[in-house]
């Protein structure tokens, strides 16, 4: 129970990663916000499975990008939570576009969710972050290495990096620990138009030669989230079977 009475706010918590993230978290004993923005269905999936475990959460809705929708959103939780121990950035979209085919609204798009959505979330968040509480950015390999399919996603995550690791050095003598994880291919929706041959492939590519799990992200957000991470700040945590390392 490894964070046993601590509260954690965590964007896009209805699939993928951060829905891992939030069963996680629970598991070992914090009271989670379920962050969704149109699937409710899932969000309250989410609930379900955290509730039957006897775990403790909240939804709430909101699409970050809209700071309106966040600043109620946080308002909501600390009704309920009365601090936010723990903030987990990690909703994001991907849209697939050569970046000559890129429409600027798509761009945008892109930016506001993965990017500005982290500041409105920082933003709002920050005044009911105790002393020694934690922010989780969730970025991605495609921050360093590009991507020639996803420009605005590689640009939104690579600037993610920056936020956090200023974020780190301006929180650090309130003992807020700011970190990153930055996952490689994940069995995620986000790969759902992958075929067969693309999928091999692309296992094939990868030193441990398979996918990585949601749940094995969610592992690394804990790790963090807890007192075991407690000498580290401003740092970025690869975790994706090799494919990119540097």
């Amino acid at each position: 129970m490894l964070l046993q009475g601590k509260t954690a706010l965590i964007s896009g918590a209805s699939r993928g990663i951060g829905r891992d993230i939030a069963t996680k978290f629970a598991e070992h004993g914090a009271f989670v916000g379920i962050n969704y923005n149109s699937s409710e269905k899932d969000a309250k999936q989410v609930l379900k499975i955290i509730e039957d475990k006897n775990g403790r959460g909240i939804l709430l809705k909101g699409d970050i990008a809209n700071l309106r929708d966040v600043e109620n959103m946080v308002t909501t939780f600390v009704k309920e939570a009365h601090h936010i121990d723990i903030l987990v950035n990690n909703a994001g979209i991907y849209v697939r576009n050569k970046f000559k085919d890129l429409p600027l609204e798509s761009w945008r798009r892109v930016l506001d969710v993965n990017l500005n959505g982290c500041y409105n979330l920082c933003k709002c968040s920050l005044p009911f972050i105790p002393e020694g509480g934690r922010i989780i950015f969730i970025s991605s390999q495609l921050a360093f290495k590009g991507s020639a399919h996803g420009a605005d996603y590689a640009t939104s995550k690579a600037g993610m990096l920056g936020l956090m690791r200023s974020l780190a050095l301006e929180l650090a003598p309130r003992k807020i620990l700011v970190n990153a994880v930055a996952p490689g291919t994940i069995d995620t929706d986000i790969i759902a138009h992958y075929t067969k041959e693309m999928r091999k492939k692309r296992e094939a590519e990868i030193p441990l030669g398979r996918l990585g799990k949601p749940e094995e992200i969610a592992n690394v957000c804990l790790f963090l989230a807890s007192h075991l991470s407690s000498y580290i700040t401003g740092e970025t945590i690869n975790v994706n079977g090799g494919l990119y390392i540097h």
